[in-house]
């Protein structure tokens, strides 16, 4: 004869072992998904430079962008949301390879509605988006570099591993960036 309590503890962890399976099933189910399933990118673009200065030692760059990618392709049952981002990418001499975030936003698989209040919210149709955080260099070597703009996405599941996507490579825009201060 067995106690309740003794009973108890089998019930519940049997139920926590169900769930785990249950759990490590769900993600199974979607390995891979982020390789087959990537969003569809129409313009990521350079649309307007505001200025580049030189502030206490450090180069700035602000600008705007044009960005229109439906991110539908990259959701599916076990995705709670993306992280969406674009990252500016250059090279100087002091340091090989720069990334830099200019632009985030979350989009939840539950969204209907862009931030304008119409349409679809995981469709992202916009121009002329000045970037949120500045293109800001360690030093003064921004003047004439090489600038690539990529759209950058974190999957974040309902269970299981996040995982990152991202603009294949050849595909993300370029411009230079002026060679005078303006």
């Amino acid at each position: 004869m067995h106690t309740v309590w003794v009973r108890l503890n089998a019930v519940v962890f049997f139920g926590l072992t169900v769930l785990l399976c249950l759990s490590l099933l769900a993600a199974l189910s979607k390995l891979g998904h982020a390789n087959r399933h990537q969003p569809i990118i129409h313009k990521l673009a350079l649309n307007s430079m505001k200025s580049l200065k030189n502030h206490g030692g450090v180069d700035r760059a602000l600008l705007s962008f044009d960005l229109n990618v439906d991110m539908n392709p990259a959701f599916h049952w076990n995705i709670k949301q993306l992280f969406v981002y674009v990252v500016a990418t250059y090279a100087t001499p002091t340091n090989p390879k720069n990334q830099i975030v200019l632009w985030d936003r979350i989009i939840e698989n539950i969204d209907s509605t862009n931030a304008d209040g119409k349409g679809d919210g995981k469709i992202i149709n916009e121009s002329n988006v000045f970037v949120k955080y500045g293109l800001v260099d360690q030093g003064a070597e921004l003047r004439g570099k090489e600038v690539e703009l990529s759209l950058m996405w974190d999957h974040m599941p309902l269970t299981g591993m996040l995982y990152m996507g991202g603009q294949k490579e050849g595909t993300a825009s370029k411009f230079v960036l002026p060679e005078e201060y303006n």
